[in-house]
């Protein structure tokens, strides 16, 4: 209890060290696992919220998420998205109003979705979810060997199969994934506690560590080494959905807002971060749309190539919601990202195009 005390206190409290602002752009690419568009747009499913094989206290759930106006709905759901990204960003891939975001690949499940997300290439060869090293060249090891930001690139990820996405082995960027302990020259005291906690934790065992564990290693590490890309992929959403837990679903999503908002307030008020750093945030595929196949994504499953997209910062357009009829796909992203830094992506596999979404 101790150590779980003195780690939330440095969570809250731990100060920024800021440095000198460098001119080369940064960029921050986030994503959350298998998040459906239906509740970025609209808020909690009325048909979902008020089903007690997938809600513990539907009552209470009902008072934290519900209103019967969809914009208040959704703005109960994820307020930084709805009163800061709304205003200051763009949103795409509400399907009302037949805007889309989709990804390419047609497997529709998550190494293939990340693969594609940070390759820019929908790899038919990727079939399953294996512990198999990717063969594809990654924007994040791209850019790493660029000298505006060598040795500036970090990535932190709650599925431990990022080791294997990225293909650790022969990847020179900093990498922590799941539980893996984070291992640098000079840990500061919330690393040590993070891992004292991590070592500690009852489901240490799953690949899958706990999102607000990724959280605070990535936000101490963004505070005192200052990378200049960072990807950040969260993935209870995907968890609690295929076990069937609503209420845990949305709760990881309004978490997930939280710490979209918390990591804004940090690049706004770090001097080398502020009116220099933008945001691309995302997820990797769908999933089902009705009651019954909600908890599920795959080739066969209706829904799970409908994935979203949100832009913030001074290197993309702010449009707001998008409504109007197009349709934009994950393996542009990468291209996309490369483009705001001011770099085409070439690698040994094809990269998509980019999307027009810069300044």
């Amino acid at each position: 209890m101790k150590i779980l005390t003195s780690f939330l206190l440095y969570f809250f409290v731990t100060p920024s060290f800021a440095q000198p602002h460098q001119s080369a752009p940064n960029i921050f690419i986030i994503t959350t696992d298998g998040f459906r568009w239906n509740e970025i747009f609209t808020g909690a499913d009325s048909l979902l919220i008020n089903n007690p094989a997938y809600v513990n206290d539907t009552a209470l759930l009902k008072q934290m998420y519900w209103d019967n106006d969809v914009n208040e709905r959704r703005k109960m759901l994820m307020p930084f998205v709805w009163k800061t990204i709304q205003k200051k960003g763009s949103l795409y891939g509400n399907r009302n109003y037949n805007n889309k975001v989709s990804v390419a690949n047609t497997y529709r499940f998550s190494y293939a979705g990340y693969n594609e997300i940070l390759t820019g290439y929908a790899d038919p060869a990727i079939i399953t979810n294996r512990k198999k090293w990717n063969t594809n060249e990654n924007l994040l090891e791209f850019l790493n060997n660029q000298p505006a930001y060598k040795n500036q690139v970090a990535a932190f990820a709650s599925w431990n199969l990022f080791e294997y996405i990225l293909n650790k082995p022969k990847c020179s960027i900093y990498l922590n994934s799941g539980y893996e302990t984070i291992a640098h020259d000079s840990l500061s005291n919330t690393e040590i506690l993070t891992n004292a906690v991590q070592a500690n934790a009852v489901n240490n065992l799953q690949s899958t560590r706990n999102d607000m564990l990724t959280f605070v290693s990535a936000k101490e590490y963004i505070q005192n080494m200052h990378p200049k890309v960072v990807y950040l992929s969260f993935g209870e959403t995907d968890e609690y959905a295929h076990g069937g837990n609503y209420d845990g679903y949305l709760q990881s999503a309004h978490f997930f807002d939280e710490y979209l908002a918390r990591l804004w307030y940090l690049v706004n008020t770090d001097p080398f971060y502020k009116n220099n750093t933008s945001f691309i945030i995302t997820t990797d595929h769908g999933r089902g749309q009705k009651p019954n196949s909600w908890v599920r994504h795959g080739l066969f499953t209706p829904g799970s190539s409908n994935t979203w997209l949100m832009t913030i910062g001074p290197g993309f357009e702010c449009k707001g919601e998008l409504k109007s009829k197009t349709e934009i796909f994950n393996d542009q992203l990468a291209q996309t990202v490369a483009g705001i830094l001011g770099f085409k992506f070439t690698a040994l596999q094809p990269v998509a195009d980019p999307i027009t979404l810069l300044k």
